[in-house]
């Protein structure tokens, strides 16, 4: 992370990095450059640290989702909650210049991922119990709805308007302050332990419902909470960052080749390993074409999509998925 706040447009040199983060935490050391403190501190810094807390986000959620629904293409496209939170934001943008009656885009976008996981999750029951298959058919027929009156909107929208839309939907940190951070910590951070106490009950739900139910797992409540606190975590992260796919849906089986799919392992690790990328992802968002900036859901598509070519034809089990 702390190579990443140093390289951009102006490179910083890691040791001044050091001194200026020292600095504004402990109050220790001095300054010399009020540009470079301005520069790390109150624009990198934030950027990628939410840009890490996204990653780590969608990759927690992607591991619980794919368990919830016994799919492994599972993720928040694929359920969704993507396209409700990116209706909310297109509505604020095109509709309202950016603010409804005090409703902000981050804050519509996440009552737009909320209000589509609960739709989801409504339609996903049978007889009052979750069904795996309706969640993930529920997931799809929302999503394109969603998605519908996301492209309508965007046809009425103006040229400028426009480019706003898009590049907020295809993800990116480059607006990122630190008062943004404390609740998408909490919320990311508090989750991804809350999820990992549940690990042995996820592992559970690998092995069928029939045998989760006999080693006294309540598996139609569980996956309501699972999909609760996976909704909590996407509608928190999308809201502050857009849409950015294949995050959920390829970090949870490149941590899968490695540690195996023990989740009480699982989960911590994609968190990590979820993190790391997307602060990658940043880091070549902002290099790669300078002084112009790439959303993020470009890049993330052009690494995920050939990964999950690559793992299809890896691992033959997906084939029958």
């Amino acid at each position: 992370m702390i190579v990443a706040i140093g390289i951009g447009a102006v490179t910083v040199p890691t040791g001044e990095v050091w001194r200026i983060i020292w600095h504004h935490l402990t109050g220790g050391g001095t300054v010399a450059d009020p540009a470079m403190d301005q520069i790390v501190w109150n624009f990198r810094t934030p950027r990628v640290v939410l840009a890490a807390l996204v990653g780590a986000g969608l990759a927690v959620t992607g591991v619980v989702l794919q368990a919830v629904v016994a799919n492994p293409l599972a993720d928040p496209y694929v359920l969704g909650v993507s396209s409700g939170a990116s209706l909310g934001a297109v509505l604020v943008i095109t509709l309202t210049s950016g603010a409804l009656g005090g409703l902000g885009v981050s804050s519509a976008a996440f009552l737009g991922a909320a209000a589509a996981a609960a739709l989801v999750f409504l339609l996903g029951r049978k007889q009052g119990r979750l069904a795996p298959t309706r969640l993930v058919l529920s997931g799809v027929a929302v999503g394109y709805l969603f998605l519908a009156a996301t492209s309508y909107l965007q046809l009425r929208a103006t040229p400028t308007e426009l480019r706003t839309v898009m590049f907020w939907m295809l993800g990116s940190v480059a607006g990122a302050q630190w008062g943004q951070l404390p609740a998408v910590a909490t919320v990311v951070l508090t989750t991804t332990v809350v999820l990992t106490l549940f690990g042995r009950r996820l592992n559970a739900l690998l092995v069928g419902d029939e045998s989760a139910t006999a080693l006294g797992v309540d598996v139609h409540r569980l996956r309501a909470v699972l999909l609760v606190l996976s909704s909590l975590v996407t509608g928190t992260v999308i809201a502050v960052a857009g849409g950015i796919g294949f995050v959920g849906l390829m970090i949870p089986h490149l941590v899968r080749l490695t540690t195996g799919a023990d989740h009480r392992r699982l989960l911590p690790q994609a968190a990590l390993v979820g993190a790391i990328y997307l602060v990658v992802v940043d880091l070549l968002s902002r290099t790669v074409n300078r002084p112009n900036e790439l959303p993020l859901g470009i890049l993330t598509a052009l690494f995920g999509a050939p990964f999950f070519l690559w793992l299809l034809r890896r691992n033959k089990s997906l084939d029958t998925a």
